[in-house]
């Protein structure tokens, strides 16, 4: 018997059939984890249950469902429909399907012996939402019964004046997922797609260089379309003031926002300490997606600067420190879809096209000294905690006192680094299933 057929007599729950709900139904039979799946879909589904078969089995991007379990040759792996049950077994594992209610208060978790529920309608994202809130809220999972609920997308806190709150807490695995505290956290957010990837583009070098070497980032997420976007265009919802959403996913290349970089800071404090830019291009590719880094790392030495090379082998370097999978590095020429599918690596590092480049930045140490003396003048409320104007002023005066020049010239290089990530199934989702399985196991333990 494999790791894969040791099933344990626990239920996970799934809110939304969306594309990650779906798509976790996929990763969860497949790793034979959950003794059984209730998913609510909240409405009912063309003309029934074998019509909710078909659209498990059956995935535009990533073919058959058996095919992708088993192979080309692979028999059917949804069998035994039970219509009146709302059942059906799908690879061996019995799958529920709830078609009634879209309010996760209103949802029969306890009914069904759920404790852990995914919601990945991308509906309940505000941990702040009381749980009988009428329009739902991503607590009202645990009126029904639930222990612990797990979010498929970053939470954004709608009223800006309240705290995160002290239960509720964001995780990539791999990266702070130790932050999660199950005598505490009943609310967990999985982070992004986009994040996750980001997380393992940033932590090797953060790690390597340290917070104050690194003066500033930016990122571009090429990324693939989702369904938030539409087919053909369409006229825009009243108040709306992103037309943008409303052209067609087909024919245009689409700039959008991301929330990726405030979501990293979550993961990753140190980044709060660095200005960082996130920017999102969306494209007409189903999955696959492609982020594009940016840093700038105060160099020691224009005679020896940092080179690709270095960035490279500490990219090479870091695989090992990740867990197995989850950071690849790859000297191939890869495309978009080569990442389609590609098993739990939340980002592929396009090694052949990282490079850098190295430049003198010239500071004038008199602006300097006219800085420091105006920051002296208006005293400690006028400063940053974080600012030594004494230091700062004693450390010009020394530089000009040193050198006949007055122009200070500190080597900066600028470091771009490629990284891909199947924004879907491949990166996301098998990641989320690892962040799930890890706190079912807290919950037994």
């Amino acid at each position: 018997m494999t790791a894969r057929d040791r099933m344990v007599p626990m239920k996970l729950g799934i809110n939304g059939l969306g594309r990650i709900g779906k798509l976790s139904i996929w990763h969860h039979v497949e790793r034979r984890y959950f003794s059984e799946l209730v998913v609510n879909i909240g409405r009912e589904v063309g003309t029934g249950l074998v019509d909710i078969a078909h659209f498990i089995e059956k995935d535009s991007t990533y073919g058959l469902l058996h095919k992708y379990l088993h192979g080309c040759r692979a028999q059917r792996a949804v069998e035994e429909l039970n219509e009146d049950a709302g059942t059906m077994r799908v690879n061996g594992v019995k799958v529920t399907c709830l078609r009634k209610q879209r309010n996760p208060a209103a949802i029969e978790w306890r009914d069904h012996g759920v404790e852990l529920v995914v919601d990945a309608t991308g509906a309940f994202l505000d941990p702040t939402v009381p749980a009988d809130d009428p329009k739902g809220s991503i607590r009202g999972h645990l009126m029904g019964g639930v222990k612990k609920v797990v979010a498929s997308a970053p939470f954004k806190i709608k009223d800006k004046s309240k705290e995160m709150p002290a239960d509720a807490v964001t995780t990539v695995m791999g990266i702070n997922d130790a932050d999660y505290d199950p005598a505490r956290h009943v609310v967990v957010s999985n982070a992004s797609c986009t994040t996750t990837c980001l997380a393992y583009m940033v932590k090797p070098l953060l790690d390597y260089f340290g917070a104050q070497r690194i003066l500033s980032a930016s990122m571009t997420t090429v990324h693939a379309a989702t369904s938030s976007q539409q087919v053909l265009d369409r006229a825009a919802k009243s108040k709306s003031t992103d037309l943008r959403k409303n052209r067609s996913v087909f024919n245009n290349i689409i700039l959008t926002t991301t929330g990726a970089a405030k979501a990293l800071g979550l993961v990753i404090p140190e980044m709060k300490q660095i200005g960082f830019i996130a920017e999102s291009v969306r494209v007409p590719v189903t999955s696959g997606s492609l982020i594009i880094l940016v840093m700038m790392i105060q160099d020691e030495s224009m005679r020896n600067p940092i080179g690709r090379e270095r960035i490279n082998e500490i990219y090479k370097q870091a695989v090992g420190h990740f867990p197995e999978g989850y950071l690849v590095f790859s000297e191939e020429q890869n495309v978009s879809t080569d990442i389609i599918g590609f098993p739990r690596a939340a980002a592929v590092i396009e090694g052949r096209e990282n490079h850098t480049r190295t430049a003198a930045v010239r500071i004038d140490m008199e602006r300097v000294l006219t800085a420091c003396a105006y920051l002296s003048s208006l005293g400690e409320s006028g400063a940053s905690a974080s600012f030594d104007v004494t230091q700062m002023k004693a450390a010009a005066e020394s530089q000009m006192g040193s050198q006949q020049s007055k122009i200070l010239e500190v080597p900066v290089t600028q470091a771009v680094v490629y990284g891909w990530y199947d924004n879907e199934l491949g990166s996301y989702t098998n990641m989320l299933g690892d962040r799930t399985v890890s706190i079912a196991e807290s919950m037994r333990h």
